[in-house]
């Protein structure tokens, strides 16, 4: 994954001016804005998705009243307001309109599992990514309901939701094959790794179903956990196996030898706990 761009800051004094006008020169940019490398990619994904989000708000309005088939991307680009170029470079086909969030909801889920800690049970770590799914459908409870229902009647719909669902449970099932005990690999890993990736999904989507045909109300998020308690339980074994389990006694420790300061720290413990740890040895000396 790319690091994070670096911000970068003018030298004290240093001011700016717009490069094609004259007069006295502009504001110095604050400290805490982004570097323009970093700030450039991330305005640029937020067009995007916004833009998706309008086609797909408009797709969703046609669809509705007009019907699907009858619907083409024309009428959606215009109803949008843009070209029918603009909407083809965003959604490869109408279909795939209506569900702008699930590219960007990949890569966050995926983040999750890049970032999991070090002794977290993968399968814990897997639960957690999906959340990301369900944090996406609970932002716009009234767009997720309308979209369900219309994913009920239309069968070219329920198949490109199905494809999406697909995406996941292969992220998911490549994370947890990775994580299986060291040095005791079995011909049943692929098969357990699939399963228990699916079986994840299968228990968000459950979730998420009921959610919606209560027209979003209710504490999804109490739902989704209890489902989760019920994979873990069938399926935990034998993943996560080769995660050592957490040492026993505190995250940090601190002790002086001489004049050098010794500081032991697991890689999950925060960093405030470490250096707490270590001014409360240097303030004892």
């Amino acid at each position: 994954m790319s690091q994070p761009a670096k911000s970068v800051r003018s030298p004290r004094g240093t001011t700016t001016r717009s490069s094609d006008e004259p007069g006295p020169p502009g504001p110095r940019p604050s400290p805490s804005s982004p570097a323009p490398e970093a700030a450039g990619p991330r305005r640029a994904a937020a067009q995007r998705l916004t833009m998706r989000r309008k086609l797909a708000a408009a797709a969703m309005e046609l669809f509705a009243t007009k019907g699907y088939e009858a619907t083409t991307v024309d009428e959606i680009a215009a109803a949008a307001g843009v070209a029918r170029r603009t909407f083809f470079r965003h959604f490869r086909s109408k279909e795939e309109a209506i569900f702008p969030d699930h590219d960007d909801t990949l890569v966050r889920a995926a983040g999750v599992l890049d970032a999991a800690p070090a002794h977290e049970n993968p399968l814990d770590t897997v639960c957690r990514g999906i959340k990301e799914v369900m944090r996406m459908y609970a932002a716009s409870p009234a767009v997720s309901v309308a979209r369900y229902r219309l994913t009920r009647e239309v069968p070219t719909l329920r198949e490109r939701e199905i494809a999406s669902v697909a995406r996941y449970e292969r992220l998911f099932t490549r994370y947890l094959l990775g994580h299986f005990e060291e040095g005791t690999h079995h011909d049943d890993d692929p098969l357990l790794a699939e399963v228990a990736a699916s079986a994840v999904v299968t228990a968000h989507n459950h979730v998420l179903r009921r959610w919606l045909r209560s027209g979003g109300e209710g504490d999804v998020e109490t739902q989704l956990d209890h489902a989760f308690a019920i994979v873990r339980e069938t399926f935990g074994k034998g993943i996560g196996a080769g995660r050592a389990p957490l040492p026993p006694g505190p995250p940090v420790t601190a002790q002086t030898d001489g004049e050098v300061l010794v500081a032991v720290a697991r890689t999950d413990a925060p960093l405030g706990d470490v250096m707490a740890a270590i001014e409360k040895v240097l303030r004892s000396r």
